[in-house]
């Protein structure tokens, strides 16, 4: 049961992550549009900074989960190097159940102003003015997948190193080979 969960929830990490890849992309290609249309065609451009504002957002946020499965976020690491093995998975632990809590706070709250705006028929107030409904979506979303990533890393954390093994498990991400050398020869203080 734990594990379908794991699986189940990593395979929704791995989905918004390939829309979030797909945003980026698009905001990427409407920022070159601007760029040809503006300086070469001289023409006004009027809802590509929006699209591309809003895409790049969504982006980070409906990223977010994906990043957490890997263990791509940027962490300072040197307390929990000096700690051993039972209290550095016990401070791990404690990091992700504040990543929760803070996780479900912010869900919560981007819930409550996604559905304001879509009630309250919001608009933007450019040109462009498309229902902020949309936008806003990304943030829900993306913290309550986040949310459930989270549970996910504690369920994998207080079962043990019999599941750590998994392709789910979190882990310290892998560096290249070649970053390690280079990181071997600075300790040493030899220079290339």
């Amino acid at each position: 049961m734990v594990q379908a969960y794991i699986r189940v929830v990593g395979n929704l990490s791995r989905a918004l992550a390939v829309l979030s890849t797909t945003m980026t992309i698009a905001a990427m290609l409407v920022v070159c549009q601007m760029i040809l249309m503006r300086y070469v065609f001289r023409l006004p451009t009027i809802w590509q900074t929006d699209f591309v504002v809003f895409s790049a957002t969504a982006a980070m946020f409906l990223g977010a989960p994906y990043v957490l499965l890997k263990g791509g976020h940027v962490g300072v690491d040197v307390i929990e190097l000096l700690l051993a093995d039972r209290a550095r998975a016990r401070l791990r632990l404690l990091g992700s159940f504040l990543g929760l809590v803070f996780c479900a706070l912010m869900f919560v709250a981007t819930w409550i102003q996604f559905h304001e705006a879509w009630l309250g028929n919001w608009k933007h107030s450019s040109v462009w003015a498309p229902p902020l409904w949309i936008p806003l979506l990304s943030l829900p979303l993306g913290f309550g997948v986040l949310c459930l990533q989270y549970v996910a890393q504690i369920l994998l954390l207080l079962s043990g190193p019999q599941l750590e093994t998994g392709s789910h498990a979190p882990s310290t991400p892998e560096l290249p080979t070649g970053l390690l050398k280079d990181d071997n020869r600075m300790m040493k203080g030899s220079t290339r």
